[in-house]
């Protein structure tokens, strides 16, 4: 396997104008690599925040976008990456904790069905492309060991989008073993930064206090979260995709976990944040949510040692550099 993971040339990138991807489009089109989006600009955050994704990436050389669901497979499959790109990155899914407990069928659809949708294409097409696509650290679930490793079982989820990810990993797995599929599966831990997520802790925070609105903080404040920049994030994704590894002979299908390998406590986190806007927070205290879990924490031996992967941006460095950017997106 090592010997054939060679760089791609064309990419055929899922959820482009979401948060991650439109970062990972940018890099790949700076690199030369020709890359064709593809998102369903779905209603669940603002759709004006990714078409301005979107416009960033918009006339650069080697960029074409296509306004397709992933879960309609005829539609996936009829595009003419579909024959001729010879790498995948499939991050589109539909997001949030919370929200899957409100739109089950939302998951099932994107999550699910749209998974299957991707490992069908990449199966069939001509190239044989290469596919990383986005898992979660929450497929961990209830899991109380830390830090979160690889190899640890994950069979306990708390929410539906955990167990969505963690199903779109199995059937990764069952490609693989089936059809000799190469994939990489990266369970992300919260990513943050610059064009980021509205639904998103570090977003509402920066919002409410720069409007002197209250924020809510779940379980008083003692939960720990792995918050990984955008920056950091987005080297770890493109290696995976570009690079050979550096240990011979990996599994057809492996999962890597790629964060920041420093939790920081709520408490902490949101004075980072009153710091970077220059106001005090109100809060208002609020119990444990359904689908939370107490604390993420993800072991990063394994990518540090196959891709060299190293985050190297602190929270106290990257959330400056996120209010920075909402202040000037809002004129606020």
């Amino acid at each position: 396997m090592t010997s054939s993971w060679t760089a791609p040339r064309h990419v055929l990138l899922t959820g482009a104008a979401g948060f991650i991807g439109a970062h990972v489009a940018k890099v790949l089109l700076d690199r030369g690599i020709e890359v064709t989006g593809v998102d369903n600009l779905n209603t669940y955050y603002p759709v004006e925040l990714k078409q301005a994704r979107l416009k960033s990436l918009t006339g650069r050389n080697g960029f074409s976008f296509h306004q397709v669901d992933i879960s309609d497979h005829d539609a996936l499959r009829a595009l003419p990456a579909a024959q001729t790109a010879d790498a995948v990155l499939h991050l589109a899914a539909q997001a949030g904790v919370r929200y899957s407990i409100e739109n089950p069928f939302a998951y099932a659809a994107s999550n699910l069905v749209g998974h299957l949708s991707v490992l069908e294409l990449v199966r069939h097409s001509p190239m044989k492309p290469r596919l990383v696509y986005a898992s979660s650290s929450s497929v961990y679930g209830a899991n109380t060991k830390a830090p979160f490793s690889e190899e640890d079982r994950v069979d306990s989820p708390v929410s539906l989008y955990a167990a969505t990810k963690r199903a779109d990993e199995l059937m990764s797995e069952t490609y693989a073993r089936l059809y000799g599929m190469q994939q990489i599966g990266l369970r992300f831990f919260t990513v943050y930064g610059p064009w980021g997520r509205p639904d998103m802790a570090y977003w509402s925070f920066t919002k409410n206090i720069l409007e002197g609105a209250p924020i809510r903080v779940f379980n008083n404040g003692n939960l720990e979260r792995d918050f990984t920049y955008i920056d950091d994030i987005v080297t770890g994704v493109v290696a995976t995709l570009t690079e050979q590894p550096r240990t011979p002979n990996l599994a057809t299908h492996r999962v890597y976990n790629i964060g920041n390998n420093k939790p920081v406590k709520l408490g902490r986190f949101i004075e980072i944040v009153e710091q970077a806007v220059g106001k005090p927070a109100q809060k208002i205290m609020e119990p444990m949510q359904p689908g939370d879990v107490l604390a993420t924490y993800a072991n990063i031996d394994a990518l540090s040692r196959d891709y060299g992967f190293a985050p190297a941006t602190s929270l106290e460095a990257g959330i400056p550099k996120f209010v920075e950017w909402y202040r000037s997106y809002f004129s606020v």
